[in-house]
């Protein structure tokens, strides 16, 4: 399985007063490497709801391995697991300039159409995209 990478630097204003990345910035460096993974196939969230659809975040799992701080280089390594349900699940790893993991992390999103209404299966839409990246990252 391969990943898509997306380089990040850590801003002054990302670190906090000890002087560490603040933990909740690496919640939006998954993002960062979602949407640029995900918007090259169609399925960033605005492309999402282009089609009809909504992609709502519904698991969050994050885990620290050793923090950052200001002006490090970091890589935001991001892939995606084929499912059985009509989900999206992105799998990402935020790794150092000096190939150390920082932090691993993962986020399941449910498909609603534009109502709210769970979907159960695929739109066919999202399911084309979601192959196009599959087969990209050799899922």
């Amino acid at each position: 399985m391969k990943y898509h990478e997306t380089a990040i630097t850590v801003r002054f204003n990302e670190v906090d007063a000890y002087r560490v990345a603040w933990h909740g910035h690496y919640v939006t460096w998954m993002e960062v490497g979602r949407s640029d993974l995900a918007g090259q196939f169609g399925l960033n969230a605005f492309e999402i709801e282009t089609a009809g659809y909504q992609a709502p975040v519904v698991e969050l799992e994050l885990k620290f391995k050793r923090p950052l701080r200001f002006n490090d280089e970091a890589r935001i390594q991001t892939t995606v697991r084929r499912t059985e349900t009509a989900t999206l699940e992105f799998h990402c790893r935020i790794v150092g300039s000096d190939g150390t993991v920082a932090a691993t992390g993962r986020t399941v999103h449910v498909l609603t159409d534009a109502a709210g209404v769970l979907q159960y299966t695929l739109p066919p839409v999202i399911g084309e995209r979601l192959e196009r990246l599959m087969a990209y990252l050799e899922v």
